[in-house]
């Protein structure tokens, strides 16, 4: 009985308080994801795994943050460059540049020029998201709403983590 005590006391608890935190943690501070396409290129790689904040105050959020959110016109979840804030006018021109609220963003991160263009408003509560690698992403220029909503924002990425050689603070 004095051993069963021990080992309870000694590893059982232990484990079962470590778990119980590590699902806190990912539930409500931080969670990876694994990069599908080459949308981010070459800021993030296919098959990257990066780390994510979660984010509870939607107006902590800047044009130039990568971040993670829930599509529900395609029924996944994305990783794309912030670029258009509530209320912003979103200029995607023929060249690939883009304007908000017409001023041209300097955006060195990006690998190649737009395929689509067009000018789009964002409404109240909801953002404008584009790919770095414009040629190849399909991002808010192609769907139906181009814009995700603040509810189905899920955070922010941070770290890209794995694979090692590519270990890395995400601008």
């Amino acid at each position: 009985m004095k051993i069963i005590k021990k080992v309870f006391s000694g590893w059982i608890i232990p484990i079962v308080a470590a778990l119980i935190i590590s699902l806190v943690i990912r539930k409500f501070v931080f969670f990876n994801i694994i990069v599908p396409t080459e949308s981010m290129f070459p800021t993030i790689m296919i098959g990257d795994r990066i780390s994510v904040t979660r984010i509870y105050n939607k107006d902590k959020l800047k044009r130039g943050d990568i971040v993670v959110f829930h599509s529900d016109e395609l029924k996944m979840d994305l990783v794309k460059r912030l670029i258009g804030l509530p209320g912003d006018k979103i200029e995607v021109k023929e060249d690939g540049s883009v304007y908000v609220n017409s001023d041209k963003l300097d955006e060195p991160y990006v690998s190649s020029g737009a395929v689509k263009f067009g000018d789009f408003k964002v409404p109240a509560e909801s953002f404008f998201f584009l790919g770095d690698n414009r040629q190849v992403s399909k991002d808010s220029r192609y769907w139906d709403n181009p814009y995700i909503n603040e509810r189905d924002i899920m955070g922010v990425a941070r770290i890209t983590i794995f694979p090692i050689n590519r270990f890395s603070i995400l601008k």
